[in-house]
């Protein structure tokens, strides 16, 4: 009785924190990836980059959606895949002037720290629940996303 007390303690605990890391994924790249899957009435445009400082680039945007207006500068998040001289497309966000790259390449690295919390999961499905198959689909699956976010940007 008490080693089965035991087993349902432990099954209903790394559940618990298995189902919180993936949450906890699924919110943080949520934040990003809005913007770039749901662009309908969003701006969509294009930012040449020509400047790179303090965390961030930025550059003219040039519009090419409907309603959309050019602005001088806008800001897009620097990252090893950002080059200046470089043209991205990208979808602003509306509360400010911050731009989000989209197409395949965007939409995968927004997706990104699900990858990182599909990998962290599967450690603990493996090791936790005991369930070495369903860990390593879910680390196959944060894999997949992460290298193909790396080879998308």
């Amino acid at each position: 009785m008490p080693s089965a007390v035991v087993s349902f303690g432990r099954v209903a605990a790394m559940g618990t924190v298995t189902v919180l890391i993936l949450v906890a994924g699924v919110w943080a790249s949520w934040g990003t990836a809005q913007y770039v899957m749901l662009t309908k009435g969003r701006e969509r445009g294009t930012v040449e980059v020509t400047r790179c400082a303090g965390g961030v680039c930025g550059g003219p945007y040039t519009p090419v959606s409907v309603g959309s207006a050019a602005r001088d500068r806008v800001v897009l998040e620097d990252s090893p895949a950002v080059a200046r001289g470089e043209t991205y497309a990208v979808v602003l966000r509306p509360e400010d002037d911050v731009a989000v790259r989209s197409g395949p390449g965007g939409v995968l690295y927004a997706w990104v720290p699900m990858g990182g919390a599909l990998l962290l999961a599967s450690v603990v499905v493996a090791g936790g629940l005991r369930a070495t198959r369903a860990g390593w689909v879910l680390a196959a699956s944060g894999v997949v996303l992460l290298t193909a976010a790396f080879v998308a940007v």
